[in-house]
């Protein structure tokens, strides 16, 4: 495990070079007084030194697609629990390699990071982008995701044992693409305040509930949404505004964020419920949003991102109810996205409002 001085791991092997204490410090204060460090570096580099501080938290942000990033303290001794869950789960011991393709800017990238400093595995550092494995050539125990990530890297897989995906939801579409691969992919659930994931479930498990880390239980408020208690990783209980199904205290289901309802004549409707459905029978991007209406309140909008590969729209009662059904077809020129790849729903609503196409 990584050494552990003064409550704090400060030993971390980053592209197989392992640094510790003063030294890592050093090497950090280096790499960001040189003007040729590039931004997605200098974030870890950032990072590490906040984590070798003697404050007992971290700032991070949350990712905005759900309003305005705001900035939050993680407590060190949170981030430390939940890394601990990550490595023991994914047997991330000393000789394994994991490879970090996310912004360290954020929860996701960060957290790799910790748990390189729990685990002592080497862990590699790629730029994030869109194709993270194409240039790597190392075998690779672990590695997390976002879907697009994982989408346009289909063919680089070969090498790598495990990959967890988070960020977003995993596509119908995208999950047929995994099949028969000898990599295991795990969908994963949590957010900033959870520090990280929370509950994962394995992609072509029969069923398609998440599980609960350890220490970690469930349940739900008046409005069916998540609450989540884990004493370990979070002072008090967290209510979110994600709508479940919920098997039993550490299993459930995600149906589609309460936000996000389409109130449409009297009938609440859940955009991801729809947008489930009909990946059955679309494979370019695509999202269900809502625009005023006078009759019905508010109306289903399809809305698509410009795409020369657009065909002819197929018959939706293949799949949807009459109410589920879009009243009204939109195209943008392309879906604004967070910093972490979530597409950003309100400004999408607001542009196809503003008839801003």
């Amino acid at each position: 495990m990584g050494c552990f001085t003064r409550g704090e791991y400060n030993r971390i092997k980053l592209d197989g070079i392992c640094r510790e204490g003063e030294a890592l410090k050093a090497y950090c204060a280096a790499r960001l007084k040189d003007p040729l460090t590039p931004q997605w570096q200098r974030d870890i580099w950032e990072f590490i030194e906040q984590w070798l501080s003697p404050r007992n938290y971290i700032l991070a942000y949350t990712s905005g697609s759900t309003g305005q990033p705001k900035e939050v303290r993680l407590q060190k001794k949170h981030m430390l629990a939940s890394a601990q869950k990550t490595v023991t789960y994914f047997n991330l011991t000393t000789d394994k390699t994991a490879l970090l393709c996310l912004s360290a800017h954020y929860i996701a990238g960060k957290m790799m990071l910790v748990r390189a400093f729990v685990g002592g595995f080497n862990l590699l550092l790629a730029e994030p982008s869109g194709t993270p494995l194409s240039h790597i050539s190392e075998s690779i125990d672990f590695v997390a995701m976002v879907p697009l990530q994982v989408y346009h890297s289909i063919s680089d897989f070969t090498n790598v044992k495990s990959v967890i995906i988070g960020g977003g939801a995993v596509s119908l579409e995208l999950k047929y693409s995994l099949r028969g691969m000898e990599t295991r992919f795990y969908e994963s659930y949590g957010m900033t305040e959870t520090v990280s994931h929370v509950a994962i479930r394995e992609l072509g498990d029969e069923d398609d509930f998440f599980k609960a880390m350890p220490n970690v239980t469930f349940g739900q408020d008046k409005r069916s949404c998540l609450k989540i208690v884990a004493s370990d990783i979070c002072e008090d209980e967290i209510v979110t505004n994600d709508i479940v199904t919920l098997k039993n205290k550490t299993e459930f289901l995600f149906i589609g964020r309460y936000d996000h309802v389409i109130n449409t004549g009297g009938l609440k409707v859940i955009p991801e419920k729809i947008e489930l459905k009909l990946s059955r029978l679309l494979t370019v991007p695509f999202l269900i949003s809502s625009v005023p209406d006078d009759k019905l309140g508010e109306k289903i909008v399809l809305v698509f991102e410009e795409n020369d590969n657009l065909m002819e729209l197929p018959d939706f009662s293949l799949v949807l109810d009459k109410y589920e059904r879009p009243k009204e077809i939109k195209i943008i020129q392309k879906f604004p996205l967070t910093e972490t790849g979530k597409i950003r729903r309100k400004e999408v609503k607001r542009l196809i409002g503003d008839g801003v196409l």
